[in-house]
């Protein structure tokens, strides 16, 4: 019997609230950044790795700013684009640290220049690092304003060669409706992206979910918690499978 060899590169998008206080809503909390938390995510993806995924990591900063929180023409919206994607490499560098700390190897690879920090980003050094069995974390967005972390994590996953792409969300995958508005909306478990097209459902920024598509990405939206990356990775039993099949 021929096995087939399961295809372990991959980038996971996490936005900025996995990296502040999980119990309150952002506006909610002073805590920007949640060290116990950001351990227990360390730990997960060190999980991941040991068990032979390479494994990338595209991180947001909504935790510490979005561009929608300055209105009007009080800062236009390149500069507050701007500010989101600098805003990422706080983020970026506290999860280094915490893998660092239990001894897993990791690099941060910008988008834009910050040499005494972290690498600037060249998708064959990103390659390389994965090989290396290193964390490689994608800081800095795509660098151009007017996209999102969406788009990065579909840019990066295509120009390091992943199949496969992991969006970890506040709700439990793909609904036909908004849970917290219709507590009957219906979860799905898989989903094609022509369905997704069809029924209008916002499983990704419309600029990220095009390029998937039209590059036959697998993409798994799913709950997070730093439990569920591992369950959602390995098992692959949790959230929502959006594919072209």
């Amino acid at each position: 019997m021929i096995k087939h060899k399961i295809d372990k590169k991959i980038v996971i998008k996490l936005s900025g609230e996995v990296f502040s206080k999980s119990s309150q809503k952002i506006h909610e909390s002073e805590d920007n950044l949640n060290f116990p938390q950001i351990k227990s995510l360390a730990q997960s993806l060190k999980k991941l790795v040991q068990a032979g995924y390479q494994v990338g990591v595209v991180v947001g900063a909504g935790n510490i700013f979005r561009a929608r929180m300055v209105k009007g023409a009080e800062v236009d919206r390149v500069a507050a684009d701007h500010m989101g994607m600098m805003a990422t490499a706080i983020n970026a560098l506290a999860l280094q640290a915490a893998l660092e700390k239990i001894g897993q190897e990791t690099r941060v690879l910008s988008a834009f220049s910050i040499p005494a920090l972290m690498e600037d980003y060249v998708y064959k050094r990103a390659i390389n690092h994965l090989k290396n069995k290193r964390v490689v974390i994608f800081a800095g967005g795509t660098g151009n304003p007017f996209f999102t972390t969406d788009t990065t994590l579909v840019l990066r996953a295509l120009e390091i060669g992943a199949k496969k792409i992991y969006k970890a969300s506040d709700v439990s995958g793909v609904y036909d409706s908004d849970p917290d508005n219709n507590p009957k909306a219906k979860l799905y478990k898989h989903l094609s992206y022509k369905e997704a097209l069809q029924k209008n459902l916002k499983v990704m920024d419309a600029t990220a979910f095009a390029l998937a598509r039209e590059n036959d990405l697998e993409l798994v939206v799913f709950k997070y918690s730093p439990a569920s990356i591992v369950q959602a990775i390995k098992n692959n039993n949790l959230g929502t499978k959006v594919d072209n099949n």
